[in-house]
């Protein structure tokens, strides 16, 4: 007997995958209709208007990279819309949050307006856009971060690429007292790094880490997180690098969300400013075995919300500055599914564990409308992968408009094989075959 709720044809079905989703891990075939998902189980009585033989691969829900900086409008010679949601559907990534830093800056009604437009029919993943918080807009932030497209607000406490900086805690206090959403934050403590520029040493990218130190992240999330208690109002605090971050967080947890980058549980220093100079230099940095490895206990011990890339391209001449005038910012979003499935052929992360932290971990944190599941009734964004492929990640493979990863000459077990955006196969095998399909994502009013 068929199902009362399955429709008696399918626009797609995708066959014989292994479906990794709210109920395990288990073979079965999605049934996709109108852009949704409408079946879930043995569908091979059923017809559809075509099938993908997925037998042998892991079907997961769409990834979802929630940290990434596209560039545009403003320094489009290092990337740009087009070119870094490229790079994210090729590595299956099915959607991005785009972050404010650009030039001019996304910080007001008209910017974001700006960006969703240069998005239009340009963009091949679906996105939202980061509101930035300065002095000049934190009372109007909760009106701002409700805007259509909009995935909330981003605040730098410490200075990093662009012009964006609310270091005082009167300014932080002004953005808590007007959102009504969670805001994230970029948490390191520009007090202390003013202190400490004079450390560094040029031409000598380990010095990276003197000026912002551990202490430098930690004094800015002890701040940030007494402030947020203190307004009652939730908090996401980005790319954690410490590990003395780990218990404050553990201990807030009613309150704050996290984020871990690959970046900070895959490339290690010191050695690796010694091999690789400015391409590793990033806010805030790469550091030692010792901290990656607490980090790593973090994301078994469940602290960690969300994993998401940072992905901020600069030109390898511009990387190639002598320290400390070289930019901080690495490429990341077509990386991310292969690093992360590699770790997981390791043993080191589960790969539901994965799928908590790129897809269930968005749809919880921010409220993504029908995004982040795998089950009937949700939006069919879905990332197919091969866990037994093997491959080797190189810079002439990199979608991003400067041309490189700091993971070139890797390689790598796990790759995502088809990208699969509101039921449209947007990549498959390594080709983007239908471009420009990316739309905006919705939010839950109640976030």
């Amino acid at each position: 007997m068929r199902p009362i709720f399955y429709p008696e044809t399918f626009d797609t079905i995708i066959r014989g995958g292994t479906v990794v989703n709210h109920d395990g891990r288990g073979i079965a075939d999605i049934g996709i209709r109108g852009g949704k998902i409408a079946a879930i189980g043995d569908l091979s009585t059923f017809d559809a208007g075509q099938t993908l033989n997925a037998k042998g691969l892991h079907v997961l829900p769409g990834v979802i990279d929630t940290q990434v900086h596209f560039r545009e409008p403003g320094p489009t010679h290092k990337e740009n819309l087009e070119a870094g949601s490229r790079g994210a559907v090729l590595g299956g990534v099915t959607g991005v949050f785009e972050m404010p830093n650009t030039n001019p800056t996304t910080s007001t009604a008209q910017m974001l307006e700006d960006k969703l437009r240069r998005a239009n029919g340009r963009m091949h993943c679906n996105h939202a856009f980061y509101v930035g918080g300065t002095h000049a807009n934190a009372d109007h932030l909760g009106d701002l971060e409700r805007l259509p497209g909009c995935c909330g607000v981003k605040v730098f406490m410490g200075a990093s690429t662009g012009d964006l900086l609310i270091a005082d805690d009167e300014g932080v206090s002004r953005v808590l007292a007007s959102i009504r959403r969670r805001a994230s934050f970029h948490s390191e403590d520009e007090f202390r790094l003013e202190e400490r520029r004079k450390l560094a040493r040029k031409g000598d990218w380990t010095s990276h880490t003197d000026v912002r130190d551990k202490k430098t992240a930690l004094l800015s999330t002890q701040r940030l997180i007494g402030l947020a208690r203190q307004a009652n109002k939730r908090i996401h605090i980005l790319h954690i690098s410490t590990a003395e971050e780990l218990p404050i967080l553990a201990a807030n947890k009613d309150l704050v969300t996290c984020e871990v980058l690959p970046n900070h549980l895959s490339i290690i220093g010191p050695e690796a400013y010694e091999i690789q100079k400015g391409r590793v230099q990033q806010n805030p940095p790469i550091r030692d075995a010792k901290n990656a490895a607490m980090l790593w206990e973090g994301v078994r011990q469940g602290i960690f919300d969300i994993l998401a890339t940072d992905h901020a391209p600069h030109t390898l001449e511009e990387k190639a500055m002598p320290y400390p005038a070289s930019p901080s910012g690495m490429p990341g979003v077509q990386t991310l599914v292969p690093i992360m499935l590699d770790w997981v052929n390791k043993g080191a992360l589960t790969l539901e564990r994965f799928v908590d932290l790129v897809c269930h971990g968005p749809n919880r944190v921010w409220g993504i409308a029908g995004k982040g599941r795998l089950c009937v009734g949700y939006d069919a964004d879905i990332t197919i992968v091969d866990l037994k492929k093997t491959r080797e990640l190189r810079d002439e493979d990199q979608a991003n408009i400067s041309g490189w990863t700091p993971y070139h000459g890797k390689t790598v077990t796990g790759w995502p094989t088809h990208t699969i955006i509101d039921g449209q196969i947007i990549m498959a095998e390594d080709e983007v075959v239908l471009e420009g399909q990316g739309k905006p994502y919705r939010f839950s009013e109640s976030m």
